[in-house]
């Protein structure tokens, strides 16, 4: 299993051939604040790579959600748009915005490990 992460505080996890899945960090969320609505992109859609694929609006700001690799949608998490706060409480758990079929895993290989990417954004 690998856990990547985007310099504009998107998490990524892959396993094998199966969809990965994509999140906001812990860090977009604390500056965030309280998340109180997501729009989630279209299921069977394909975006590229930096494309924005949502956005994440909270009582203090609205942030575009880019898409960390090529790939297409192919679920998204209606708990979390029934429940925005899930993006809060458990942002690399319940609080997933949606899985990706990636065209291209080669991809992942740039995006920044925990290791970097907690580096990052303490600098960020």
């Amino acid at each position: 299993m690998s856990l990547k992460y985007t310099p504009d505080h998107e998490w990524i996890q892959s396993e094998g051939n199966a969809p990965a899945t994509v999140g906001i960090t812990v860090h977009a969320q604390d500056a965030l604040g309280d998340v109180v609505f997501v729009d989630l992109p279209e299921v069977g859609r394909t975006y590229a790579q930096g494309e924005v694929a949502g956005v994440v609006e909270s009582v203090k700001a609205a942030a575009d959600v880019f898409m960390p690799v090529n790939g297409e949608v192919t679920e998204v998490n209606e708990a979390l748009r029934a429940d925005p706060s899930l993006a809060n409480t458990d942002p690399l758990g319940q609080g997933w915005f949606f899985k990706v079929k990636l065209s291209d895993p080669a991809q992942l290989e740039p995006l920044m490990d925990e290791t970097a990417y907690a580096a990052f954004s303490q600098n960020g």
